[in-house]
């Protein structure tokens, strides 16, 4: 069997073509230097382990022989993992969007010796098709261009630079008023699907800062329509097929405007991003159905995607044994063969039938009440949801024998840290300590791995670390450290949170321009280096920042983390008025800096009814530290937020606002009234 220089990467991604006939290198001195020394142009392949359509490439083009003879002869050819080098995927995927319009994966860029873009596309057939030009088509035109008109070639690439360059600058700053979130709040509103939830048709991305900023708009403006659509949005996800009924666990999106068909792949980020929007929608209402899904997503990871480290994975493949979905859908005789004589209930329940709602076979997905399923079975509603329960526990143990989809069980700083904040949030509502010690394992698993002198690495696999952090990794696991902090107030999670927070200012920040970039000052030097302003799939790390950094200035009053974070949010609050939809997060950040935090200490957490009640209080403008012991006060007497404050022997409450603090407040009447 060929190898190529791939075989000796660690990534899951790069590994699955580290046998293809095609000579691929890692991104790495070597390869930059060879496309120097020949003066060949590089072919740039970025995608990540669970994309359907760079393994549909990979086989098409990456493993034919004559095309990877072709590849071989005249470009450099370099394989990424987007999600080890995010740095790279953004600013190749932002040429592609100048000059396609549209980004994605694989992602497909020719560039010249010197790593400057001049032809870009995404997935390309093998063979002319699709009305697209095929692969091996373009590489030939590529490769004649590249040794007839080099000159014409490189005044490409540097029109591209030259615009790149242009995307990187941030419009005019805005004064942060409340209009910036009424305005936001009613465009998010229109891009609404009123019937489905969600935002815009298919395919449909479940989009958990955009929901979490209608909760709050809604708070703040009294008006019940935003909340009333956020909680829509939840519902019709946890009952779809893109919500795993019987294992856990949300799909990447959605196919469909009706969140049936999903595309499988599982990845970290998305369920460590969505439980938070179901423990706030449980603070809410009170709902136990929220909790539910919120558990079943926390236990979902814990059992599939926790590694013996204590680090979570981070993601599953869509394929099984080379079909898409294959591993969860159903045939409806393989259901009543497993559950016998309760399978006609289940199967009412979940929209089970015989021609299946996809392909032949069942996504299981709800659409009936419980109460409507009782009715037809003569029985109670609390007797579906036992049977309902007995029978997922039955189908997720047969299909635990089936051929299960592959594992990238490479671990991520950033997501990790996201996975940290959702078992947090998980805790606060659940009061279950097995979701508060997997978010402290993962710390100690990050601080004892990938934390080296004070410098975050980006990526952990088989033992070894590499690459340094991205704005995003500091970010996120200082978001991830005063979650955890705020719940368990030990002054080690605190020290460190201000120890990054500093590193990011020192060795991120770009005073010129007002925001953050995406690598650090020591970071290895591309063609510019890049920005990360857009919350899509995940915050971007200029939005998380910002929030870190208004968290940071209240338990420490260092004025430097309010200045910057106050400079972020001015740079990007118009934008995020006109465009919400790519801004869920950092409109969460100024939601919080407009109506300024609510600062809760509980002192003494002895009174288990107090504690409770504010954990499953909607809050979400509140930095609320829980303070156990009197240990833990003097531990943290030196920082501002917990100056003066003493033990009492019975749990005492302070409430501060806008510079005014209540004084000790001992009955849950009296804190909802300064609440």
């Amino acid at each position: 069997m060929v190898e190529n220089n791939l075989i000796h990467e660690s990534s899951p991604y790069l590994l699955q073509h580290a046998n293809n006939p095609v000579d691929w290198y890692g991104w790495n001195d070597i390869a930059l230097k060879k496309a120097k020394d020949e003066n060949k142009p590089i072919f740039l392949s970025v995608g990540y382990s669970s994309c359907h359509w760079c393994h549909v490439m990979a086989h098409e083009s990456f493993e034919n022989e004559d095309v990877a003879q072709f590849m071989n002869e005249n470009f450099v050819n370099i394989k990424v993992d987007r999600e080890e080098r995010p740095d790279i995927d953004d600013i190749y995927q932002k040429v592609c969007q100048i000059a396609t319009g549209q980004g994605g994966w694989p992602l497909s860029v020719f560039l010249t010796p010197d790593q400057k873009p001049f032809y870009v596309g995404t997935y390309f057939p093998v063979l002319d098709s699709y009305g697209r030009p095929g692969f091996g088509s373009i590489c030939r035109q590529l490769s004649q261009a590249w040794k007839e008109k080099p000159r014409d070639i490189e005044s490409a690439a540097d029109k591209f630079i030259d615009t790149l360059h242009k995307t990187e600058t941030i419009q005019t700053p805005t004064t942060l008023e409340r209009v910036i979130l009424d305005e936001a709040a009613l465009n998010l509103f229109q891009l609404g699907d009123a019937t489905y939830g969600g935002f815009g048709s298919a395919p449909k991305f479940p989009n958990a800062a955009n929901v979490s900023f209608l909760f709050r708009y809604s708070k703040l403006s009294g008006l019940s329509k935003f909340n009333d659509f956020a909680l829509k949005t939840l519902n019709k996800m946890a009952k779809g097929g893109i919500f795993d009924q019987i294992g856990g666990g949300f799909s990447r999106y959605s196919t469909d405007a009706k969140w049936l068909v999903p595309h499988f792949e599982k990845m970290l980020y998305d369920n460590a991003l969505i439980p938070v929007n179901y423990a706030e929608a449980y603070q809410i209402t009170k709902d136990p159905f929220y909790l539910d899904i919120l558990k079943k997503t926390l236990d979902f990871v814990l059992r599939e995607m926790t590694s013996p480290e204590g680090g979570f994975y981070s993601a599953y493949d869509a394929d099984s044994e080379g079909v898409e979905g294959k591993f969860y859908v159903w045939k409806k005789s393989e259901i009543k063969e497993i559950l016998g004589s309760d399978a006609d209930l289940f199967c009412l329940y979940y929209d089970v039938t015989d021609g299946g709602n996809w392909e032949g076979n069942n996504i299981l997905c709800n659409n009936l009440n419980a109460s409507t399923v009782a009715f037809n079975f003569g029985i109670s509603e609390s007797e579906v949801h036992k049977i309902v329960k007995s029978c997922g526990e039955k189908l997720l143990k047969a299909r635990s024998t089936r051929v299960p989809p592959g594992l990238d069980d490479k671990i991520l700083v950033s997501w990790n840290s996201l996975m940290i904040t959702a078992f947090a949030k998980g805790y606060r509502v659940t009061n279950d300590s097995k979701y508060l010690n997997a978010a402290k394992n993962c710390i100690s698993f990050i601080e004892k791995s990938l934390l080296n002198n004070d410098k975050l690495l980006r990526t952990y696999k088989n033992g070894s670390a590499k690459i340094n952090g991205y704005l995003e990794d500091y970010s996120y696991f200082v978001n991830a450290l005063l979650d955890v902090f705020e719940i368990e107030p030990d002054s080690k999670y605190l020290k460190l949170s201000l120890k990054l927070g500093n590193y990011l200012v020192d060795h991120f920040w770009d005073a010129k321009n007002n925001s953050f970039f995406m690598t650090s000052d020591i970071h290895e030097g591309l063609i510019i280096r890049p920005k990360s302003n857009y919350d899509l799939s995940l915050p971007s790390g200029n939005s998380v920042s910002a929030f870190v950094m208004l968290r940071l200035y209240h338990l420490s009053q260092e004025q430097t983390f309010l200045g910057i974070a106050i400079k972020i949010m001015e740079s990007q609050a118009q934008m995020a008025a006109e465009n919400p939809f790519g801004f869920g997060y950092l409109l969460n950040t100024i939601s919080m800096y407009i109506q300024k935090p609510t600062e809760i200490t509980i002192i003494n957490t002895e009174n288990s009814a107090i504690c409770s009640s504010l954990f499953s209080n909607y809050l979400p403008n509140s930095i609320m530290v829980s303070i156990s012991s009197s240990a833990q006060l003097e531990s943290l007497s030196e920082y501002p937020f917990f100056a003066g404050k003493l033990f009492e022997d019975k749990t005492s409450v302070f409430v501060c606002k806008d510079f005014t603090c209540s004084l000790p407040l001992h009955t849950l009447d009296e804190i909802n009234s300064h609440l």
